[in-house]
């Protein structure tokens, strides 16, 4: 055979290996199944994504560090891919939440949002995380939506009653086809998670606020239903339209989320719009401390700021992609100690004269465009790494976020 034709028989071998191994598959929570995923744009166009950011109200804690890690893992892959990406994450600077701690505190809760904020912005460099494109704040987009809830409103599915304006859920059949649960699960996740059913101004118990009265402490804007100030949902409908566009190719955050948060913004941007919010919706697993649930009521949250006082972040990174990203999971204190044994072998292997990368690149590439399978990532560079992989161990680690 030819040069030309053997350098034609590995190109179409090349090209049949990458249709092999494409496409690169998630789970979708609306479609309940891992399914391809598939951006709007071609390979070398733009992604977009939004994943719904932190409250500033405390520091953040591993929950937020795993979650905002699988999309950073994301991001990596698409990038080696031939995509860009464009990734916003929003800041939730006014909510029942930071007002509740700026009183407390005795401080303005704009100036809680801005310290924690920081903290939030340093831990997550120190992970190695590439940063958003966008991090808007809802305060910064009060104009934005005030002209949603008027386009819900002239649309006919939002209501006015005891000056707040509600989402009339009945209105849009759509309601439930991003959650999927059924209404008695819907009436509990909204009843604890902030959704408040029994509000007597509600014609339904599932209808939720677009616009609310501010307490006499509270910020206030002016608006054509009375001063007032955003319901929790309606912020990151605006930003994904102002930042991003009708249609998005991802949307996530924890699972927590999905029900009433996700299911909420889902209604009332596809009512305003007549679009589909996202093509994929893809969710995290919730974090457990030693077998029970992080929470702040419990006083059990491990904080990122503290593991980074003990442990490289490089090693707190590979604790925490130690666990598929939408499973729920257990930190465990000997976790990180764990990781930074990792993180030594592989320095170790990659320091060393090892050549090879090619077989290990393709096993990581592969778990990864397999519904972002982390835990078998690492598996295959621990591999390699015994087997004194050398300059791929460090390569695949990269690919990875861990910086050898």
């Amino acid at each position: 055979m030819s040069p030309t034709g053997e350098n034609e028989q590995a190109g179409n071998e090349q090209a049949g290996n990458e249709q092999a191994r494409w496409p690169f598959r998630l789970y979708d929570t609306a479609r309940q199944a891992v399914v391809p995923f598939e951006p709007g744009a071609p390979r070398g166009g733009t992604v977009t994504m939004y994943t719904c950011g932190i409250t500033p109200y405390d520091a953040a804690h591993l929950g937020h560090a795993a979650t905002y890690l699988a999309y950073d893992v994301l991001r990596r892959r698409l990038h080696d891919l031939g995509y860009r990406t464009k990734l916003v994450r929003n800041v939730t600077d006014v909510d029942d939440d930071i007002l509740r701690k700026a009183r407390e505190l005795g401080v303005h809760y704009l100036d809680l949002a801005a310290e924690e904020m920081a903290r939030f912005s340093a831990d997550m460099d120190a992970l190695g995380l590439l940063p958003a494109e966008a991090e808007p704040r809802a305060t910064s987009a009060i104009h934005d939506i005030l002209r949603h809830i008027g386009v819900v409103l002239e649309k006919g599915h939002a209501y006015q009653a005891g000056g707040a304006v509600y989402f009339d859920v009945s209105s849009w059949p759509g309601f439930g086809s991003v959650s999927h649960y059924r209404r008695d699960e819907m009436l509990a996740f909204a009843r604890e998670r902030g959704g408040n059913p029994d509000d007597p101004n509600k014609n339904s118990p599932l209808d939720f606020v677009l616009w609310q009265p501010s307490r006499p402490d509270e910020p206030v804007w002016a608006s054509r239903w009375g001063p007032g100030r955003p319901g929790w949902h309606i912020e990151c409908s605006a930003l994904v339209l102002r930042e991003l566009g009708t249609t998005i190719d991802l949307h996530g955050g924890g699972s927590d989320l999905i029900f009433p948060h996700h299911e909420c913004e889902a209604a009332q941007s596809e009512a305003a719009t007549g679009e589909k919010l996202a093509r994929h919706w893809v969710h995290t697993g919730m974090a457990c401390y030693e077998g029970t649930k992080m929470s702040k009521s419990l006083g059990n949250l491990v904080f990122v700021h503290d593991l980074l006082k003990k442990w490289e972040p490089a090693a707190v990174r590979l604790a925490l992609l130690a666990h598929r990203y939408r499973e729920d999971w257990c930190w465990e204190d000997d976790l990180a100690a764990e990781a930074a044994d990792r993180l030594a072998r592989w320095r170790a292997s990659a320091a060393g004269r090892g050549g090879g990368s090619a077989g290990l690149m393709a096993e990581v590439r592969a778990a990864l465009d397999d519904d972002l399978d982390t835990p078998r990532a690492l598996a295959a560079v621990d591999t390699a790494a015994g087997a004194g992989g050398g300059e791929g161990v460090a390569g695949a680690a990269a690919l990875l976020g861990v910086a050898l």
